[in-house]
């Protein structure tokens, strides 16, 4: 049992995951207080703490006397300040699509001590490859808890991989990653087609609200093709 303290991130999580499935469309309002209290069982006081944090994310807005109304249905708003990497690529005039290349439950003892921690005896192991204009670019294996039947996992063809962790109250709250170069594998050199000795390599933790880890993805990069860029807003 998660300790009362951490009650109105559980709440401030379903509330989101509500916004991003469409049951509370932008521009609708959500319940009142008294009506969450009611649904939730908890106190005025969590009701608001969990409001608080969906309104500092940029999801609502509370005007006194005129309840919440939504205002993004977004799944990321003031998670970060740096621009999606797909998106930059995109912008450019590059094409980037995905391919599922395999989808696994793993016993974890065979991976590394940090996915064992994370997820416990058992997890999913989801490999990717990204093309950039038709040709490989990136190499991703994500882990990830053991949620739902393992098929749903097919939908990553074409859901993004938050949106599925959305899906099962998994909402990230932020991201740490790692960055290394690193000698690359001649199976992966391969997949990417590339015969450059050394990758790009990001790790990738995300941390729901609550500090639990709900993803760790690997991902090699072939800079060569382009160039791995961070944009900040100012």
């Amino acid at each position: 049992m998660k300790p009362k303290g951490l009650l109105y991130i559980e709440i401030a999580e379903t509330l989101k995951k509500d916004i991003l499935e469409g049951i509370y469309p932008v521009g609708t309002q959500i319940p009142t207080e008294n009506e969450l209290e009611v649904k939730f069982s908890v106190s005025k006081i969590t009701v608001r703490k969990a409001i608080e944090i969906l309104a500092n994310e940029g999801y609502l807005e509370k005007k006194s006397g005129k309840g919440t109304t939504v205002l993004s249905d977004r799944l990321f708003n003031k998670l970060s300040k740096a621009a999606s990497f797909s998106a930059m690529i995109e912008e450019r005039g590059h094409h980037l699509s995905k391919e599922i290349l395999a989808i696994e439950k793993i016993k974890t003892n065979s991976t590394t001590p940090e996915i064992a921690a994370a997820f416990g005896k058992e997890a999913y192991k989801l490999t990717r490859l990204y093309r950039l204009d038709y040709e490989p670019y990136i190499y991703f294996e994500h882990y990830l808890p053991v949620l739902g039947d393992e098929s749903s996992l097919e939908q990553m063809e074409k859901l993004s991989l938050y949106k599925w962790l959305a899906s099962y109250q998994k909402v990230v709250g932020k991201f740490q990653d790692t960055f290394a170069v690193a000698p690359a594998e001649a199976a992966i050199q391969k997949l990417l087609n590339t015969q450059s000795p050394y990758l790009l390599k990001r790790i990738r933790t995300s941390y729901s609200q609550s500090e639990e880890i709900i993803e760790i993805s690997h991902a090699q990069y072939d800079t060569d093709k382009f160039p791995y860029l961070i944009e900040y807003e100012i």
